[in-house]
């Protein structure tokens, strides 16, 4: 009688460990905030967005993964954010400030450095830009004058489309 207790009381304290670590996973999944740095694939270097001196401005860098390497792809007085790559790792997609206490716009830009070409010119923040898996468009956050709406935009710039409202 004792061994069928104490199976019983094993199986609860088990069943009682699994919920907890479960709760805990979900608890991890929802207050997880991301990252600003990502990259395309192993062993390919991570992009992120850095202050270039302790009260500087965000510019982009990347890194190899083993934090060797390390490069600036901009140098300028306002905030560059927000890098991701596209699908082939070549191009970099960012938001950044158009002026000093201007809105952001997107940008692209080659992920060796160089090649830095505007995407939206508006008078409203543009975010949080991210590639299609073609690589052919680009998705993002931008504000309609009300509130924030997704909007997708060609890779090359142009074609300008609002999907929510």
């Amino acid at each position: 009688m004792e061994t069928v207790r104490l199976n019983h009381l094993r199986a609860a304290l088990l069943a009682a460990a699994a919920g907890l670590l479960a709760a805990v996973g979900l608890v991890v999944v929802l207050y997880a905030q991301p990252a600003e740095a990502n990259f395309p694939g192993k062993p390919g270097k991570i992009a992120f967005a850095g202050r270039d001196a302790p009260n500087g401005d965000f510019e982009l860098y990347t890194i190899n993964p083993n934090g060797g390497g390390k490069k600036q792809l901009t140098n300028n007085s306002t905030n560059d954010i927000e890098p991701a790559y596209s699908p082939n790792g070549k191009k970099i997609v960012y938001s950044g400030r158009d002026a000093p206490n201007g809105d952001y716009e997107l940008y692209t830009i080659n992920a060796g450095g160089g090649g830095k070409k505007q995407l939206t010119d508006n008078t409203t923040d543009d975010y949080d830009p991210s590639y299609s898996p073609s690589g052919k468009k680009i998705a993002f956050q931008g504000y309609d004058g009300q509130d924030a709406e997704i909007y997708t935009i060609n890779a090359n710039g142009g074609g300008k489309k609002q999907l929510t409202d």
